[in-house]
């Protein structure tokens, strides 16, 4: 749903949908919602355009209308989002829904990269694009490498192993690993 700022458009989309499913014999609430939050009240709103229908379990954060919405420069550096993305990602944690970052909508394959490595750090787990060119660059970027797979493990392994021992947290290469670490490492 493109410029999804309100969770009455939301309802408005639930209730259309319910009856097209119900009408078609399609299976009840089988069918997604994905809100584009593209507009400043769009981002702020992400709670309670989540907590609106059952049927949004992610939303996606739009970056063109968004700038064009603030009256920001669109630049490749992207300052103009970091704000945005920062919030966003935060409310939509807070709703329960997966947050997927705006797409990289410059050509070049290493802006796309860079801004996804810096989406992947704060927490994104995914990311919209809009060049089919950039597809197999951002999979590698959200796809754990094997040294981080083996970080993983170790965090995992080395937090059991102090549980046993009765130790309420492990270091793990200099890092004190506690319960939040180890969940984080376990996803």
């Amino acid at each position: 749903m493109p410029r999804s700022d309100r969770a009455a458009q939301m309802h408005a989309l639930d209730a259309a949908i319910t009856h097209w499913e119900r009408e078609l014999k399609i299976a009840t609430n089988s069918t997604d919602i994905l809100p584009v939050c593209e507009t400043a009240r769009g981002v702020v709103e992400v709670c309670s355009i989540a907590a609106s229908s059952p049927r949004i379990r992610c939303a996606f954060l739009g970056a063109e209308d968004h700038s064009n919405d603030l009256c920001a420069e669109r630049g490749i550096d992207a300052v103009e989002l970091d704000y945005a993305r920062r919030r966003f990602i935060l409310e939509a944690r807070a709703a329960g829904i997966e947050p997927i970052d705006a797409p990289y909508t410059f050509s070049d394959v290493e802006g796309a990269v860079r801004e996804a490595a810096f989406s992947r750090r704060l927490g994104y787990r995914s990311k919209f694009l809009v060049r089919p060119a950039h597809a197999v660059a951002l999979n590698a970027v959200f796809t754990p490498s094997a040294d981080e797979l083996a970080r993983a493990s170790a965090i995992v392994e080395g937090f059991g192993a102090a549980r046993k021992r009765g130790e309420d947290r492990a270091q793990i290469d200099g890092l004190w690993i506690e319960v939040p670490t180890y969940r984080n490492g376990a996803d």
